[in-house]
């Protein structure tokens, strides 16, 4: 007797990683529920900074031009002296497009518009999140996850294949496996408030006390609304009074001035800052995503990006190995992200740190660009190359032509739920279709123009080289043509089975 599946898999928790899952399954024909415990969507800016390899993410899901529409650049910073005086400074060094990188620059979008833009996304692939569900138990055996949900209609008791824990720092489904979630408490408590005020101008983002914890304090104009940001630390211990009038004080005796007035508050919290870590992020058919697996001081604007990207990593997989790709293609999914997560979490503290001297300026280091996975078991590297770009690191764009005339840009190749195959003037008759798999011939005579050599040369790339690329943008492996058994391998493991048969 087959066993029935409501859903193939449940989400649980629609914050950014859960809609990104859910976006990504969307569009690959994969069944799921997205549940949330909350009445209602999140309506805070706890996360404002999508960082440039976010933004490529956000390309491929279909949604880069809208959050570009109602977001913004960071401003500058402009600190306020105990004297009177100020000084204006970048946050980050402005840097322009080039052709392997289209984007340079984080983009400010509040997270709250961030979700919504993803919740429309997904409204477009026929799917919704399930508000005021709550994940309240399940068990899990070798073939599927029993769970018991409570929603607005009462208790359900499902089954499906596999289980996704997305619901944040306290996540009950981490809780729920009983797993370790180490680390250590980072003495630092801050707020954050979403604000409605007076008094400044929306062109920088304003600072005071930058090197005094007990003074330090942020306004910011939060791009796409008519709010500002409050940032700042607090006492670890007592009651901290968020409302307007507690507010009012706090900016008046930190700032030392009068006219700024905060006239109402759209959301704030008070949190401790934490930088921890889970010891696994998958026990058997249950995976962790996002801040269920990693929680961190928000310095540098990692953790809504970071959490996107797992949920990125892991969607592929899941779709792969539902189709028959083999199962221990999940398991590369701890292998890769959590060295990630970890380094991440350093990152996060060393900035804190940073910020508490008042140093307040972030590098390439932040915009996640140059995160690749070249020690995964799903990266072969197989040539002895001299280029900057090897198997395992993020696949670089480059504009190109079509062989109609058209301009576009690898990104433009990549983009979709398949797997990509570049082959550099290669022997066209070299490897059989495959369904999963798009193949593109650049050179002479190819579909693909390699117009101003740029393919060439950010790939450093000769005749008769294979570039595999993977569904999440990845550099699989970069072969010669003379490699064609060990490629053939590679796309049997990752699922894509057998050539398509040319029909008579």
């Amino acid at each position: 007797m087959t066993e029935q599946f409501a859903v193939d898999v449940l989400i649980c928790g629609a914050g950014a990683a859960g809609l990104t899952l859910a976006i990504d399954l969307a569009r690959r024909g994969v069944s799921f529920r997205l549940i949330e415990k909350m009445d209602k969507p999140f309506h805070g800016s706890r996360g404002k900074g999508i960082q440039p390899r976010t933004l490529e993410i956000f390309e491929d899901l279909g949604v880069l031009d809208r959050m570009a529409a109602a977001g913004g650049p960071y401003p500058r910073q402009r600190h306020y002296h105990d004297d009177g005086s100020h000084s204006d400074s970048e946050l980050m060094e402005q840097q322009a497009p080039i052709p392997a990188e289209p984007y340079r620059t984080p983009l400010m979008l509040p997270q709250f518009l961030t979700e919504a833009i993803l919740r429309e996304r997904l409204a477009e692939l026929g799917h919704h999140p399930e508000f005021g569900s709550e994940l309240v138990g399940f068990d899990q055996n070798e073939t599927g996850v029993a769970v018991r949900i409570i929603g607005r209609t009462g208790e359900e008791n499902i089954r499906v294949r596999w289980l996704v824990g997305a619901d944040g720092g306290r996540s009950f489904v981490r809780q729920a496996l009983d797993l370790g979630f180490p680390g250590r408490t980072l003495g630092v408590r801050a707020i954050v408030a979403d604000v409605s005020l007076t008094g400044l101008n929306r062109d920088v983002w304003h600072r005071f006390g930058d090197k005094d914890m007990q003074r330090q304090i942020s306004l910011c104009p939060l791009a796409g609304t008519d709010l500002f940001q409050i940032q700042g630390p607090v006492p670890l211990e007592g009651d901290v009074d968020l409302s307007v009038e507690g507010l009012n004080a706090m900016v008046a005796q930190r700032t030392g001035r009068d006219d700024i007035q905060v006239t109402s508050v759209s959301w704030a919290s008070a949190f401790g800052m934490n930088a921890r870590l889970v010891d696994r992020y998958r026990v058997g058919r249950v995976f962790l995503v996002g801040d269920a697996a990693h929680t961190h001081p928000p310095t540098g604007g990692q953790g809504l990006n970071t959490s996107v990207q797992d949920a990125y990593n892991l969607g592929w997989k899941l779709a792969a190995v539902l189709a028959g790709a083999r199962g221990q293609l999940l398991d590369t999914y701890e292998e890769e992200r959590r060295p990630i997560a970890a380094a991440m979490l350093g990152l996060s503290t060393s900035l804190l740190e940073d910020l508490k001297r008042g140093e307040i300026r972030r590098g390439r280091e932040t915009q996640q660009l140059d995160i690749g996975y070249p020690k995964s078991s799903l990266t072969i590297e197989r040539l002895a190359r001299d280029g900057d770009v090897l198997a395992g690191d993020r696949a670089p764009d480059a504009p190109v032509q079509g062989a109609a005339g058209q301009s576009m840009r690898l990104f433009d190749l990549f983009k979709g739920p398949h797997w990509t195959l570049l082959a550099y003037e290669a022997n066209r008759a070299g490897l059989p279709p495959r369904r999963g798999l798009h193949i593109h011939h650049i050179g002479e005579r190819g579909d693909i123009i390699d117009h101003a050599g740029h393919v060439r040369d950010i790939y450093v790339l000769g005749p008769g080289d294979w570039v595999l690329v993977r569904p999440d943008g990845y550099i699989a492996t970069i072969l010669a043509s003379a490699e064609m058994a060990v490629l053939q391998r590679y796309l049997e493991e990752v699922g894509l089975g057998q050539p398509e048969q040319a029909h008579p």
